[in-house]
Formats: structure tokens, C-alpha cells, sequence
């Protein structure tokens, strides 16, 4: 007898463990499973994820589109000062990297990690024919993409397909509510957290029946493939009628994979309880972020990829003030991220890159802001192996030089993904990327 709660499979999969019903406790993998379903489940397995002994990229996005020109100060240049007559930042402010360049006063982290030889700053990145919108330029970085090409799976999620088929779901954890584009693939991977005290697989999300129908599935017991009047019995509806390319049942590859789920959610929770940080962080949402990944990476989790994000960079009015107190809570919370996994003994195994949809104009606004505008620097910030110092040449601000009163890039953001991929995360990069894109020296030498 059909379970009426369910009157078909597909009703199961969008009101129970497959549908919206744990959108905020349910990884985004899960929910997407049967939606790839006709994709095969097999395939070697490239890369496997150890714990103690692979490399971790930390993806941080400063959303907003970060004004590079006052993070990186040319602080000897006329063109700068002209433009900006009460947002310039004074030559005897900047933290001084260079005889021309300074990062921002408020970045006093950054300047230790910079002077230490573990952060490098990536000069004028950007891409050809920019896009001013942030939806779109934000899609552009999250998957790479040309910027008259739509791409729907993210370069993060393409490393996944091609690097670490069969690994654990957490290979690639996002601290927020919901999964970047960036993680999107074609065999869903990863998964998005919040508070890991409350994170579980199963959640307040489900009612008795479905509940019963769940452990039914991941447990293993009879009601998983035989039929019945209980919730055990919509199951059956699934065994032997969808299978993989690869042979096996759906429902097979279900109970595995909401099997996986299980345990490391509540790996997850065991490890967040008991690993202790030994720094201090400043207060904020970042720095809170960053001790949970701190936590993650010591506790030995398995995780390849981190992705976080701070928000607050779209600066069109009383930029001065906001941008400041947005460069001081990224770089104290990095730096006191860094100085954790020091003594924890994990700093060498991580690599952190910045990102940002877009630079600001070199003019600043009537509201003593910027508006939206091209090319900026990326932070790559290292344990081990990292090339520090200024890379590449700081973008002219002569008129002549300039894009529709924007900065020209010098280096694609995708030579930086292309780097820490093939040096870093050692996986080749055009099954990635699509092509070969020119590399960036940033990796090779010990600190």
C-alpha cells in the first residue's frame, strides 16, 4: 500500500529529503543528487583528500567590489591625489611596501603577514571587456568564465569533477547558508554550514513519516526496499526503476550518499565541540568564520576547499569610513587565522586567496565615494611555498591609460586560479579552466 503522503516518487524528492523541506540544515549536494541522477556515479578517484597531509585553499570573497586604489595606495602618484581630492590616503598614513606603494593604515595584519614573507599581493587583476554589473561580474569570477560566455558550473565545482570524484562531501565546505556558484558542478559536491551545533543531516525539517522514510533508507532496515503501509513504503518506489550509468540502483547511490551525509555532519559537530582554538580573534562574523575553519582543518577534516565571504565593499558614499573598517576586520581576522594555525601546526598546509567581484573607479564620486569599476588587486596569503612581495606591475593612472575612466588589468584572475590549481592544488588546470592561461609566480619558493 502506497504511503499517501507520497502519491508519486517525484512528490517524495521534493517534499522530504531531496525537496526544500531542509534547505537551511541539508547539504546542497543532497538536494541536488536526483537532479544528476542520469549521470554516471563512478570514475577514479584523482585526488583523495587525507586530512593531515593535503594542501587547503581558502577562497575569501569581499563582496561589493573592494576599491583597490585605497588598499593598495600608490601613495607617490599625482594622478591618484588629483582624482581623489578627500578620499586619497596620505603618504604618511600608508604601511609601506614599496618606494611607490603602501597597503591601506587600517591593514596592519596584512603588513605583518606581508613583511613575515606569507601574503603576496597580486597587482591589477581583472579581465578583458569588464563587467560593471554585480551580478554578472561576480558570475564571471565564480566560474571562470569569458565575459560574454554563461557558464552554470563553477571552477571550484569543476575541480571537484575533475579532481576528487568519490571523495567525502566535505571536500568542499562553504560557511554561510547557502553553496557559491563557484561549488556548482555537474556531480554535487559540497556543503554549506553555519552553526555546526545545529548542523546534522537530519533536522526539525521532517515530520515523523519522513523521518521514518529517511532512516528506512540510510539505515538499512527491511522497510528500505520492501513495501508496506508505512513511510518505508514510499521508498520501494524508488528501487529498481532509476538507475545510475554505471548500473547501480538510485536508491542504492542514495542510501550511500545520505549515508556519507550523516557521518560527517556529525563529524563535523564532534570536531567543532572538542578542537579548541589557540589564538585570539578579533569580534565580527569573519573572524567567527575563520575559528570554526580553524577548528575544521586541526580536528583533521578532509576538506580541500573553504569558502567564506564579508560583505560591505560597495562604497558609493562615505567610503572612507566603511571601506577602513571593512580592510581591518578581513586582515586582523587573516592574521589572527594565521597565527592559530601556527600553533595548532596546520599554517603550512594552507593557502588563502581574496577575491572581489570588481575594483572602484580612479574618480572618486560627489558623495565621497566610488562607483563601480574594473581591475584590483588579489591577496594570496601562505604557509609554506609562497613567492610574497608585489607581483606583477601596479596599473597606470595617467588619463591616457585608462578604460572609460577605469583601470586596465594586467593579469587574468584565471592565471591566478591556474596557479594555485596546477602549484598549489596540483590538478591540472585547462579541464578546469577551459584553456591555458599564463601563470603568476606565487608558488615554488619556501617561506
Amino acid at each position: 500500500m502506497q504511503n499517501p503522503l507520497f502519491t508519486t516518487r517525484r512528490d517524495f524528492l521534493r517534499t522530504t529529503l531531496l525537496g526544500g523541506a531542509l534547505s537551511w540544515t541539508v547539504p546542497s549536494f543532497v538536494a541536488n543528487t536526483f537532479s544528476a541522477l542520469h549521470a554516471s556515479a563512478d570514475g577514479a578517484l584523482t585526488q583523495v583528500a587525507t586530512g593531515k597531509d593535503s594542501p587547503i585553499l581558502i577562497l575569501i570573497q569581499l563582496a561589493g567590489g573592494n576599491d583597490g586604489l585605497n588598499a593598495v595606495v600608490p601613495y607617490t602618484n599625482d594622478f591618484y591625489y588629483k582624482a581623489r581630492p578627500t578620499l586619497g590616503i596620505k603618504p604618511d598614513q600608508v604601511l609601506k611596501l614599496s618606494d611607490t606603494l603602501g597597503f591601506n593604515p587600517s591593514m596592519v595584519g596584512f603588513k605583518s603577514l606581508y613583511d613575515a614573507g606569507h601574503l603576496a599581493v597580486v597587482n591589477g587583476v581583472g579581465y578583458p571587456n569588464p563587467n560593471r554589473s554585480h551580478f554578472r561580474s561576480t558570475e564571471i569570477w565564480q566560474t571562470a568564465s569569458d565575459e560574454n560566455r554563461y557558464l552554470t558550473d563553477g571552477w571550484i565545482g569543476r575541480y571537484f569533477d575533475n579532481a576528487c570524484q568519490g571523495c567525502d562531501p566535505t571536500v568542499g565546505i562553504n560557511i554561510g547558508d547557502r553553496l557559491p556558484q563557484a561549488f556548482s558542478s555537474h556531480n554535487p559536491t559540497g556543503i554549506s554550514l553555519q552553526n555546526p551545533a545545529s548542523y546534522r543531516f537530519m533536522g526539525a525539517g521532517l515530520n515523523d513519516d519522513e523521518e521514518t522514510a529517511y532512516r528506512s533508507m540510510s539505515g538499512g532496515g527491511d522497510d528500505a526496499h520492501a513495501g508496506g503501509t508505512d513511510a518505508g513504503g514510499s521508498v520501494s518506489m524508488l528501487s529498481g526503476t532509476v538507475t545510475l550509468n554505471n548500473g547501480q540502483s538510485a536508491l542504492d547511490f542514495l542510501e550511500r550518499t545520505s549515508m556519507d551525509a550523516q557521518v560527517s555532519s556529525d563529524k563535523i559537530r564532534d570536531i567543532a565541540g572538542k578542537v579548541k582554538n589557540m589564538a585570539t580573534y578579533p569580534g565580527g562574523g569573519l573572524a567567527n568564520n575563520l575559528k570554526l575553519i580553524a577548528r575544521l582543518i586541526a580536528g583533521g577534516l578532509t576538506t580541500r576547499v573553504f569558502y567564506v565571504s564579508q560583505g560591505g565593499y560597495d562604497t558609493h558614499t562615505g567610503q572612507l569610513g566603511a571601506q577602513n573598517a571593512r580592510l581591518k576586520e578581513l586582515t586582523d581576522s587573516v592574521k589572527a587565522f594565521t597565527d592559530d594555525l601556527t600553533a595548532m601546526g596546520e599554517f603550512q598546509r594552507v593557502t588563502m586567496m581574496t577575491f572581489s567581484e570588481f575594483g572602484r573607479r580612479l574618480m572618486e564620486n560627489g558623495s565621497k565615494g566610488t562607483d563601480h569599476g574594473a581591475a584590483a588587486p588579489m591577496f594570496i596569503i601562505s604557509g609554506s611555498k609562497l613567492k610574497g612581495g608585489l607581483v606583477g606591475n601596479h596599473p597606470s593612472l595617467a588619463p591616457a591609460d585608462l578604460l572609460d575612466g577605469d583601470i586596465k588589468y594586467g593579469t587574468d584572475f584565471r592565471s591566478v586560479y591556474g596557479t594555485l590549481l596546477q602549484d598549489w592544488l596540483k590538478t591540472p588546470s585547462v579541464p578546469i579552466l577551459g584553456r591555458q592561461f599564463g601563470t603568476v609566480p606565487l608558488i615554488g619558493t619556501p617561506v
